[in-house]
C-alpha cells in the first residue's frame, strides 16, 4: 500500500471561489419556465403540421377499372416533425427546472 500525504485545510482542491455564493431560486426562473412551455407548444403543434402535410396519397385508376391507391412520404418534412418535437421535448424538460429552481432551491437560513 502507497502511503500518500493528505490534504489539509489550506490545500483543498477545488479552491473556494471568492464572494457570495451564487443563488439558485430567482424568482424570474417562473417567467422563464412559462416561455418555455410557450415555445414548446408552438414547436409540437408545428411538428404535427409537418408530419401530417409529409404524406400524400395518390390514387390511380387503370383501363380495366382497377384503383390502385399509393402513398408518398415527403423525408424532409418528417425529419422536421421529429426535430420540432425533439425540441419541444427539451424545452419542456428545461421548464420544469427551471421551475423547480424557482420555487424549492432557497438558502438554508443558518441557525443561531
Amino acid at each position: 500500500m502507497i502511503d500518500l500525504p493528505q490534504p489539509t485545510g489550506a490545500e483543498l482542491w477545488p479552491p473556494e471561489e471568492p464572494g457570495p455564493p451564487a443563488r439558485l431560486h430567482k424568482p424570474w426562473r417562473t417567467l422563464v419556465a412559462a416561455v418555455e412551455v410557450v415555445l414548446a407548444v408552438a414547436a409540437g403543434w408545428a411538428a404535427t403540421l409537418c408530419w401530417h402535410s409529409a404524406v400524400a396519397t395518390v390514387v390511380t385508376h387503370t383501363d380495366d377499372g382497377a384503383t390502385l391507391e399509393s402513398h408518398r412520404y415527403f423525408g424532409g418534412l418528417l425529419a422536421a416533425a421529429i426535430g420540432l418535437g425533439t425540441v419541444a421535448a427539451i424545452l419542456l424538460v428545461d421548464a420544469v427546472r427551471q421551475l423547480a429552481l424557482a420555487v424549492r432551491a432557497r438558502h438554508r437560513k443558518p441557525k443561531a
